[in-house]
């Protein structure tokens, strides 16, 4: 199961939407077959493996780190094909949180004489698609803040500049985050001052291996500039204002607008991220925006980790905080950070956590 994995892993970058799946068949103690699920409306990682072998899967073991689908969606079911190649034992990771599936997969394979276990290495499985699992569960994607400061929490110097807070080998590490994420959100005045790119840059991935994130502006005044670089790049940009009545006055012919409006003539984040998980299928959110947007996603309970890039240096009292959040006045309102990962990265450190909400 570690093997499969291992294998699942290599869809990191290009099976999303889909989950990250990886298969390995087990004849007499030797692998006879292995695969992992690489792009959506290809073969499931089940395929792959039983392809490569062959005759020798009949009576044979398949590892596989998610439950195999019961259900015609883009491929046939993975299922029958388990079923016609003869396999005698189904072991997975985890149960497919999809509610076309959940259980009922083993429930076939079982029916068809297939001896079936669940739960081998699952806290493995589900941390690899805990952004599919998100979706599957609460309807929207899982949402990833990143941030980047100085030993003294700033993360701009007083002027706004903030290019650059952490050093090349953290921004290496970003690129790396943003080709696993289905979408990077930022807001309106990171657009206006930085005209980010929003581009994955990896030199191990080439263009045509996964599909561009999708690029996301909460922009409540629909203030988005018609030149901004990011427009000129392959994928798709979508723009989400607060304001009715803007889309009508919509003046950006390379990007999609939509409202969603929410209090005060904001965008209402919530119905943001559940529209990403409705209609574009997006599992995983990069956040890249600045301490007000960021704040108000802590504020409405909406993050589920942190990525905090820490550099080795001080900006003074002067400088930009890392987050916006007026509404914590006392200690008691404090929101507390479980610490799951610490390391160096060139001359910073990264520090993953997930907020402990009340």
């Amino acid at each position: 199961m570690a093997h499969a994995l291992r294998l699942a892993a290599r869809g990191l970058y290009t099976a999303h939407p889909n989950p990250r799946v990886g298969c390995v068949i087990v004849q007499g103690g030797e692998i006879v077959g292995e695969g992992w699920h690489q792009r959506t409306g290809e073969a499931h990682a089940e395929i792959h493996a039983l392809n490569e072998a062959g005759e020798r899967a009949r009576g044979a073991t398949a590892y596989v780190t998610l439950e195999p689908c019961c259900h015609h969606g883009r491929t046939p079911p993975c299922t029958e094909a388990l079923i016609q190649a003869g396999v005698a034992r189904v072991v997975t990771a985890m149960l497919d949180p999809n509610p076309k599936v959940a259980g009922h997969g083993l429930q076939q394979l079982s029916a068809a004489g297939i001896s079936v276990e669940h739960g081998l290495m699952q806290a493995e499985a589900e941390k690899l698609n805990r952004g599919f699992v998100t979706r599957m569960q609460s309807g929207r994607p899982f949402v990833r803040v990143k941030l980047a400061m100085t030993l003294d929490g700033r993360t701009a110097a007083a002027d706004g500049e903030s290019r650059w807070i952490s050093g090349e080998a953290a921004r290496a590490d970003v690129q790396r985050l943003r080709a696993e994420s289905g979408a990077i959100l930022t807001g309106i005045n990171t657009v206006l001052h930085d005209d980010p790119l929003l581009t994955v840059r990896l030199p191990e991935l080439d263009e045509a291996e996964g599909k561009p994130p999708l690029r996301v502006v909460l922009d409540s005044r629909l203030r988005f500039p018609p030149n901004a670089r990011m427009l000129t790049r392959p994928g798709h940009t979508l723009v989400i204002t607060g304001a009715l009545g803007m889309v009508e006055k919509n003046h950006l012919a390379a990007a999609e607008v939509i409202t969603l409006a929410g209090p005060k003539g904001k965008v209402d984040l919530y119905a943001a991220l559940h529209h990403l998980s409705a209609r574009h299928e997006i599992n995983d959110v990069l956040v890249e925006a600045g301490p007000v947007l960021s704040g108000a996603l802590v504020e409405a309970q909406l993050v589920d980790e942190f990525i905090i890039y820490l550099a080795p240096a001080l900006l003074g009292d002067n400088a930009r905080g890392l987050l916006h959040l007026p509404a914590l006045q006392h200690l008691a309102q404090r929101v507390a950070l479980d610490i799951l990962d610490l390391r160096a990265i060139g001359r910073d450190w990264r520090i993953t956590a997930k907020p402990l909400y009340t």
